[in-house]
């Protein structure tokens, strides 16, 4: 298959999922994680009609935006952020799913350049509990949230995870019914968060049925990982 008929494939779940589990047409979103693919993939799926792009690694998603710089791309960072870094995603990217720590905040709040606007941030945690997964733990979310959401040049959106894998459904759904419970708490305290950033190749039904409303898809459009 060629990348445009597995990413309309994937568009196909997403719509069938919505319908399954009651969610409005076109309430989910689609993020296709390009990492370790060619910038030449990326011109074939936004041939095709996909917009967004996640990238894991700085340099190579710069690469990437420098050759496809003619493209009306939108870039989301999702992996792990190190302090010298901050500089060059708060310039190049719109979205970045991957903050847990209130100091890589606060560096991405200062180096974003005044006349773009703010960068759109999801606080990742880790609903699992795992000491190899990142992520902030659930009881020290508020507190983080609270201070990200004060930030003056970053705009706090929702919630991401990136749970355990599992290969039954209900196993599946249970990380993202935890990481909902927790974007739901913070709404009722105050917050205006609109994004569950969850669900991958493997798991995407199991995630539009717990409401995520951005699916980070990459093996299911692209293919194996490079």
């Amino acid at each position: 298959m060629s990348i445009a008929e597995r990413l309309h494939a994937v568009q196909a779940r997403i719509r069938s999922a919505e319908t399954a589990y009651g969610r409005p047409a076109g309430s989910v979103r689609l993020l296709a994680v390009s990492k370790t693919h060619p910038a030449a993939a990326l011109r074939e799926a936004h041939a095709a009609g996909q917009c967004a792009f996640g990238e894991n690694y700085l340099q190579e998603a710069l690469d990437k935006q420098a050759e496809l710089a003619g493209l009306p791309l939108e870039w989301h960072f999702i992996g792990p952020i190190q302090s010298n870094k901050t500089r060059r995603i708060a310039e190049g990217f719109a979205w970045v799913h991957s903050v847990e720590r209130l100091k890589i905040a606060e560096r991405l709040s200062a180096q974003r350049p005044a006349e773009l606007p703010p960068l759109a941030v999801c606080i990742e945690v880790n609903v699992s509990g795992e000491a190899s997964k990142s992520g902030v733990g659930p009881a020290e979310l508020p507190a983080l949230a609270h201070a990200v959401a004060a930030l003056p040049r970053l705009q706090l959106r929702g919630l991401m995870s990136v749970p355990a894998p599992a290969s039954d459904f209900a196993a599946q759904r249970r990380p993202h019914a935890q990481l909902r419970a927790l974007f739901e708490a913070l709404n009722a305290d105050g917050f205006a968060l609109d994004t569950l950033s969850m669900g991958m190749s493997d798991d995407l039904e199991a995630a539009v049925a717990e409401g995520s409303t951005l699916l980070r898809i990459g093996t299911a459009i692209f293919g194996p990982r490079h």
